[in-house]
């Protein structure tokens, strides 16, 4: 499968080798990426400033930092939504079956008093793998090399800075379950309604059109939600609705009680190089905004017949996020 064209520059090149054209050297800078220290964790503890000692024991919705220090500068983390139920289970529960493969990549780029920043990244995109013959999914990523194989990948695709994403959080099904219990049911509107039975999965859908309040069983039928393996844009599409929805309920007023809890819950059922005062720091610094986020997606091609791999849309400006202010 062809690269997108990408001639003039460094970074462009960065690109092609992902996508196919010098497959060695990929497998040569994957090899040297997971030999190193991930993220060189030590320079990136300026970002979080320390927390106040003699802060309110209470933080209060009309101070967001009063929930902890806003980091010093923006943040991107990589967030990977993996197709099993707990981070440590062996096998998923989905198609294909087998270890767990990343079922949604997303960006996000935190900065104080400014909306939030998100990239979903196609999980059907067409790469190298190291140990693969032919081009795979970005999906198998996460089966094949763990979370620093698909960081570096996102980073290489999109075009992101040295360092970055300077965070990652992995989530299982289990995660967003608890996310949804502990910030309260999500209002979304549905454009239709979502009924569909996967007994092969033991997973069933079945959502009615129009608004609706979400259960986390449900918010998960929402997140999960694609019967065809071929219209994963329709699945992000679905995604957003419900990260807008986490984001609306994030912002209620007695939200920022529970984040605190919230967050010592998730801390077991999730994988992440963040501690528990770096995930109240990026909270408040998106409570601190009171815009909505800012979703963007990445240029695709035009599927070629029923391939079900993608490519980036030829001659798209790089680097291709965050967009330029």
């Amino acid at each position: 499968m062809a690269a997108p064209a990408q001639e003039h520059t460094t970074k462009k090149g960065k690109q092609r080798r992902w996508l196919g054209q010098h497959p060695l050297r990929a497998v040569l800078r994957i090899t040297a990426t997971l030999g190193s220290v991930w993220l060189v964790g030590t320079a990136l503890t300026t970002l979080w400033p320390k927390a106040d000692r003699v802060a309110p024991t209470l933080p209060s919705v009309d101070d967001p930092s009063s929930l902890a220090p806003f980091p010093s500068q923006p943040v991107t983390v990589l967030v990977v939504g993996v197709d099993a139920n707990g981070i440590n289970d062996s096998l998923n529960r989905a198609a294909p079956q087998g270890p767990a493969n990343a079922d949604s990549l997303m960006l996000i780029r935190v900065q104080p008093e400014t909306p939030l920043q998100i990239l979903q990244v196609p999980t059907e995109l067409g790469v190298n793998l190291p140990g693969t013959a032919s081009m795979q999914p970005l999906a198998r990523s996460y089966r094949e090399g763990g979370v620093a194989l698909t960081a570096d990948v996102v980073a290489d695709v999109v075009g992101l800075q040295e360092g970055e994403p300077s965070r990652y959080v992995v989530m299982p099904r289990r995660a967003l379950r608890t996310l949804v219990n502990g910030l309260g049911d999500l209002d979304v509107r549905l454009n239709q309604t979502l009924n569909h039975t996967d007994q092969r999965q033991n997973y069933s859908v079945n959502l009615q059109a129009g608004r609706q309040t979400l259960n986390a069983a449900q918010a998960e039928q929402l997140a999960r939600f694609r019967p065809d393996p071929l219209k994963d844009h329709e699945r992000r599409l679905r995604q957003q609705w419900l990260v807008r929805a986490i984001h609306d309920q994030m912002h209620q007023p007695n939200a920022i009680l529970v984040l605190p809890g919230l967050v010592n819950d998730l801390s077991s059922q999730v994988e992440s190089d963040m501690n528990s005062q770096e995930w109240l720091s990026l909270a408040a610094a998106a409570l601190s905004s009171k815009q909505p986020p800012v979703i963007s997606t990445l240029p695709l091609a035009p599927r070629a017949g029923e391939q079900p791999l993608r490519q980036l849309k030829a001659g798209t400006p790089f680097p291709l996020w965050p967009p330029k202010n």
